[in-house]
């Protein structure tokens, strides 16, 4: 096929219609873009949910952070491509907040939340405090710092390259923190009933409102602290009205558990109330020392009595009160061993103070066919303490020694002995009188 001029010149034509046509889009931008040039990052911070809080609450302050910055100045239709990091945008935002007064306490670091557009959009921080229990009511302001970084200069080397220049800043935003008021208790006078190992009492408490809200319906509660060994067992006074700097009485039974010993046990106690908005508030607890006495124990003092096998006779057994307090109506008991036997096996002690001794007496009998020794008894106290409540003691250990049966006597010399030397009186006299009467027949 014969090729023509024209078809030659239609060729290159094209070909340098095509070399134009590229030439043109790498010189020309394909598209418009707008560019912003001023301008800076601006933020608010607000708490969210609630700004009020009470003395001594573990709390989270959660904060709305916003960036409601303006670009002050854009160009349009330059270049190709549109900024990566508007002026306005902040990034790599911490945000911390500090406390200028020892009533609220931050907890939490300084918290990272990325980058923070000026597009409506906002960024939430949860912010842990402890509100101090000695705060006073009323506003708090707080120093919320942000420190961030953003695009101050922009400088455009070609129509598609841009050089960013990044500033670092920091600003601080005030945060409101309200601290509403509420009753506060104080425990003016601890006044405890003695109580000892596995009893009873009461205490009784003078309790004073030193906080600056008016509290109704109000009621005092004691609970038990932990593992402690007081536990209550009436645990509940209702107050009613509880002014700012009001005093109520309260009393409250308790219990001493078994496992109590010779210490201070804590208890605690606080009030539930109806606050000025209608809400039931409990205060913070306050903790009490209730002094325990270990139970009461005691001991023989006395020596060891004594009682021959065969025998009947009293015996007297010294008991020592060994505890810190007085037992009242007291009373011991002696328990029988074996052929050692009890006709009155109980005494009437009556009061025993702390360090002081009684002595007991028991009537025994012996049976003549016990073994001679030791013989240990089983003895026990029953009383009562200073509130009526009948307690036991531990057991205590009484021992008596069995002696030999003793042998009948007159005149101090034993009967077989008498009877062995009137049977040989009797002999020496009958041989004598034989011997006479012999001497006599053969006269």
């Amino acid at each position: 096929m014969a090729i023509t001029r024209f078809s030659i010149n239609t060729r290159m034509a094209l070909a340098v219609i095509a070399l134009i046509i590229c030439c043109a889009a790498i010189m020309a931008p394909v598209s418009a873009a707008t560019k912003y040039l001023g301008g800076s990052p601006v933020f608010s911070a607000s708490v969210t949910g609630t700004n009020e809080f009470t003395p001594g609450e573990d709390a989270t302050i959660s904060i709305l952070v916003k960036n409601t910055g303006v670009s002050t100045m854009k160009q349009l239709n330059l270049g190709v491509i549109d900024y990566e990091d508007l002026p306005t945008t902040a990034k790599f935002v911490t945000v911390s907040l500090a406390s200028p007064t020892d009533a609220i306490i931050i907890k939490s670091d300084p918290q990272m939340i990325g980058d923070v557009k000026a597009d409506g959009t906002a960024a939430t921080v949860q912010i842990k405090a402890k509100i101090s229990a000695n705060a006073t009511t009323g506003e708090y302001q707080l120093p919320l710092t942000l420190a961030y970084k953003y695009s101050e200069d922009i400088h455009q080397e070609k129509a598609d390259v841009y050089e960013y220049v990044y500033t670092n800043e920091e600003v601080t935003v005030p945060v409101t923190v309200r601290i509403k008021p509420e009753v506060k208790i104080a425990i003016v006078e601890s006044n405890p009933d003695t109580i000892a190992t596995g009893t009873e009492g009461y205490l009784r408490l003078t309790i004073r409102n030193i906080g600056p809200e008016d509290g109704t319906m109000a009621t005092a509660k004691l609970v038990r602290s932990g593992s402690s060994a007081i536990i209550p067992t009436d645990s509940t006074v209702f107050i009613g009205d509880f002014p700012s700097g009001g005093v109520v009485n309260c009393s409250f039974k308790l219990t001493a558990s078994t496992d109590a010993t010779n210490q201070t046990y804590p208890v605690n106690v606080y009030v539930t109330y109806t606050n000025r908005e209608g809400e039931v508030v409990t205060t913070e607890t306050e903790t009490i020392g209730i002094p325990v006495n270990a139970k009461t124990s005691f001991t023989v003092t006395s020596q060891e009595p004594s009682i021959a096998a065969g025998t009947s006779g009293t015996i007297e057994v010294t008991y020592r009160n060994n505890g810190n307090l007085t037992v009242y109506n007291a009373q011991s008991r002696l328990s029988p061993h074996g052929l050692v036997t009890l006709d009155n096996n109980l005494a009437f002690l009556g009061t025993i103070g702390a360090g002081e001794s009684v002595t007991a007496q028991y009537d025994v009998v012996v049976d003549k066919a016990a073994e001679i020794g030791e013989y240990t008894f089983d003895s026990t106290l029953r009383y009562r303490d200073a509130l009526g409540n009948s307690q036991e003691s531990d057991t205590i250990a009484v021992t008596l020694q069995v002696l030999p049966a003793k042998q009948d006597t007159i005149a101090g010399l034993p009967i077989s002995t008498i009877v062995i030397g009137i049977i040989l009186v009797v002999i020496v006299a009958g041989i004598g009188l034989y011997a006479y009467r012999r001497k006599k027949s053969m006269q």
